[in-house]
């Protein structure tokens, strides 16, 4: 079964930047490299919400309200996907996801960031 593990995240201050990292386990090849990989984030009291994701081509794709701050990318040799997040702001606050973009796999434990400002 895979698991997927994030991590990275913390106290920051508004402006900040910080960079997740999403590896995948509990199997062998590379499992993610065909598959549309996709960071979410859960914000207190809301719902999970899709803010990136990246083709097995590198294709890319980002929430609006991201757009221009965050970067997603992917080593496929890793089993990895990556989120670099800049220019923070507390609404970026939540917990961070990765999983496919049709979320096929059961979700890991996410990474706390958080915001202040």
């Amino acid at each position: 079964q895979v698991q997927l593990v994030e991590s990275g995240g913390g106290l920051v201050q508004a402006g900040g930047s910080l960079r997740l990292s999403c590896a995948a386990s509990g199997t062998s090849g590379s499992i993610l490299r065909f598959k549309i990989m996709a960071w979410y984030r859960q914000a207190p009291g809301k719902q999970r919400e899709l803010v990136a994701h990246i083709t097995p081509g590198s294709f890319t794709n980002y929430v609006d309200s991201v757009k221009g701050r965050f970067t997603i990318s992917r080593d496929n040799a890793k089993n990895a996907v990556y989120l670099q997040m800049n220019s923070l702001n507390p609404d970026d606050t939540g917990v961070y996801y990765c999983n496919t973009a049709s979320s096929i796999f059961s979700w890991g434990q996410g990474t706390q960031v958080t915001v202040s400002s």
